[in-house]
């Protein structure tokens, strides 16, 4: 396994990027993994390894870049006290928009490297990352075959850049892992995606855990790793399936 540490310009400034790689001399599909809103920190890289060590070049973008130095935060010290007062002036640097604008960069980055393979890609988001995940290969449908989100909120609303109005644009296959107590991806917010998703003969798998918001992050509360390790398995056979047949 290998690691590297970059930092990639953006339009609005310059985003640090945490790189991992089988460091066989491989050239393996590539992975775009969108963060939580708690951030970088030991836990969310140490998912990024994982998948790394799967098979895949996983690059992790710090998307809160334009708020500055932060953290690293503890979810379980975070959510003991007001979470909004914490993450709300992180979250507010960033959007499902501007996710899919700095994409750009990523991508062009990505290019660049001899250990990357082909030029479809996949991408896999957490909480408010699963959004951005979607909208990502909304912006960019020639570029991402795969996209994963697991306890995605907010993927349809009426905001201007809600991730199901980038269904009419999606090209790729797109894998939702729902929780079962979720009060930020309710049951008519799920029909109304999955709606948008069947108007625009989108390819997906909706599978509903039964588990709480956040249930994926070995750092917070409800982490369930029954659960956690189920959904490990379909990610990873969805990126085999769509990303590495010709590997």
């Amino acid at each position: 396994m290998s690691y590297e540490q970059a930092t990639i310009p953006t339009h609005d400034g310059e985003c640090p990027v945490h790189l991992f790689t089988p460091g066989d001399g491989r050239s393996v599909p590539a992975v775009i993994f969108y963060m939580d809103a708690g951030g970088i920190r030991p836990a969310v890289l140490h998912m990024a390894e994982r998948l790394s060590a799967a098979g895949f070049v996983v690059m992790l973008p710090d998307l809160f870049y334009r708020y500055g130095s932060y953290g690293p935060l503890d979810p379980t010290e975070v959510f003991k006290g007001d979470v909004r007062a914490v993450l709300g002036p992180l979250m507010a640097t960033t959007s499902n928009a501007k996710a899919a604008e700095d994409t750009e960069a990523f991508l062009r980055y990505l290019d660049g490297r001899p250990d990357v393979q082909g030029d479809k890609l996949g991408a896999v988001g957490f909480c408010m990352g699963g959004g951005m995940a979607i909208a990502a290969a909304g912006t960019w449908p020639d570029r991402f075959a795969a996209v994963a989100s697991f306890h995605g909120g907010n993927l349809a609303t009426d905001a201007p850049d809600s991730p199901h109005g980038y269904a009419p644009k999606l090209d790729a296959e797109l894998y939702i892992a729902v929780a079962r107590d979720d009060g930020s991806y309710p049951p008519a917010m799920a029909e109304r995606f999955e709606a948008a998703l069947q108007g625009s003969r989108v390819r997906y798998t909706s599978e509903l855990y039964p588990a709480k918001h956040g249930w994926m992050k070995p750092d917070f509360p409800v982490f369930d790793e029954a659960a956690a390790e189920h959904g490990w398995h379909e990610m990873i056979s969805f990126f085999y399936r769509k990303l590495r047949q010709n590997s």
